[in-house]
């Protein structure tokens, strides 16, 4: 299973704007992955709560309220499950053996030098693969996977339709939790999160 957090507009068709296949690849270059000249990059996660903590990685120190949740287009952010059993022989650079055979240190799979990580995933891409699985930054026991979307849009099924998150939920807490990010509890109050 593989989860992703994305800007839901109810009713779209999956590969539309708004659905959860959609692949905004002409706003891509800047993330780890990007290389929008070779394909799209899909950010996905193994854990649904990983999912929700990568996004909300950019709110650290600060107090997340519902209204963070909600875009100014109108679309709200869901998270939708997709079964991967058609996607296989994805490389993990979780396994030592991949590690080893490509010549790859474990800070140069976890850099935030953008260049480096976008030559690693070009590099992968040039293989034939359709994405490839790595640790996650925030915590290392999430796996992280990173499709081409180009390749793996076909071969995704999408198992758990999208669902809104709300500032309540148990996963955000947990995600909230994990970051270090403080949630607005009614009328402006905020709370702290246990880490998950």
């Amino acid at each position: 299973m593989l989860y992703r957090l994305f800007p839901w507009t109810p009713g779209a068709a999956a590969e539309e704007p708004g659905g959860p296949l959609f692949n905004p690849r002409r706003q891509q270059g800047s993330g780890r992955h990007d290389q929008p000249g070779l394909y799209g990059a899909l950010y996905v996660t193994r854990r649904d709560v990983s999912a929700i903590a990568e996004w909300l990685a950019a709110f650290r120190g600060q107090v997340l309220t519902e209204q963070d949740l909600r875009r100014t287009d109108g679309r709200t952010l869901a998270l939708v499950g997709f079964d991967d059993g058609r996607l296989t022989d994805l490389p993990d650079l979780d396994e030592p053996a991949e590690l080893a055979r490509r010549r790859l240190r474990p800070s140069g799979v976890a850099t935030g030098r953008r260049p480096v990580t976008q030559r690693l995933a070009a590099s992968i891409y040039d293989e034939g693969a359709a994405g490839f699985a790595w640790w996650s930054t925030l915590e290392a026991s999430w796996s992280n996977v990173t499709l081409f979307a180009e390749r793996a849009l076909p071969l995704l099924t999408v198992t758990q339709s999208p669902s809104r998150i709300e500032i309540d939920d148990q996963l955000v807490r947990s995600a909230a939790g994990s970051v270090g990010v403080m949630l607005e509890q009614g009328r402006g109050r905020a709370r702290r999160p246990r880490p998950a």
